[in-house]
């Protein structure tokens, strides 16, 4: 495994089409592939197919601290599953008021999101399935814990994370709650995520919209 060291991804498709080959390695069975919208489906496109797996997303959204909406309290993905820092909350004194408040605004978020990206359709069935979650990068970890107890929750009998960059420690706190966690570059000085891309334009609903066939 790389560290990172002046190793840049040209965009979301090479992550993907290099990270797709260690995925690939775990020899999955009948393997589905969940991409994070929308920075983690351009990345699941080039995976899916090598697995001969179909695609689809699960959506999962941040929860900002109320002063600091860039510094992640927590995330919460359709269907309810949540993770928050409850120490971070307590140090920051957010209130029970300003985390239901931000836990509304997210559902919100998320319910227009899934009727864009399935038409308000139920997430897919992972009942049994060994499922990959894919996402763009990993930092804080917190998106990818929720949507990891959202694929629990949703029978998933087998959880693969995998991301192409990812700092260490956050790929560690992940592999406590996901079977494996799958990477291509866990650089010790992470700072952010679109750093290790030459090209990190955001992905647009429309790209998301083509990925999937719809």
């Amino acid at each position: 495994m790389n560290d990172g060291v002046r190793t840049r991804f040209a965009d979301r498709r090479d992550a993907g089409r290099q990270l797709a080959e260690p995925v690939a390695a775990l020899g999955l069975d009948r393997p589905l592939v969940i991409a994070l919208p929308r920075g983690g489906v351009p990345v699941a496109a080039e995976i899916a197919p090598v697995l001969g797996a179909p695609l689809d997303v699960l959506v999962v959204r941040k929860l900002g601290l109320p002063d600091q909406p860039e510094l992640a309290l927590g995330a919460i993905a359709e269907g309810g599953a949540e993770v928050v820092d409850r120490h971070l909350a307590r140090l920051r004194r957010v209130s029970r008021e300003a985390l239901d408040a931000l836990r509304a605004e997210a559902l919100e978020e998320i319910e227009r999101r899934v009727r864009i990206y399935r038409g308000g359709a139920p997430p897919p069935d992972a009942t049994g399935r060994e499922v990959v979650i894919v996402d763009d990068g990993l930092a804080t970890g917190r998106t990818a814990q929720a949507a990891v107890a959202a694929l629990r929750q949703l029978g998933a009998s087998r959880v693969v994370l995998a991301v192409p960059v990812a700092s260490p420690d956050s790929a560690d706190d992940l592999g406590l709650v996901a079977d494996d966690v799958v990477t291509v570059l866990r650089p010790r000085d992470l700072q952010a995520v679109g750093l290790w891309y030459r090209n990190f334009a955001q992905t647009t609903d429309a790209e998301v919209l083509a990925a999937l066939g719809r």
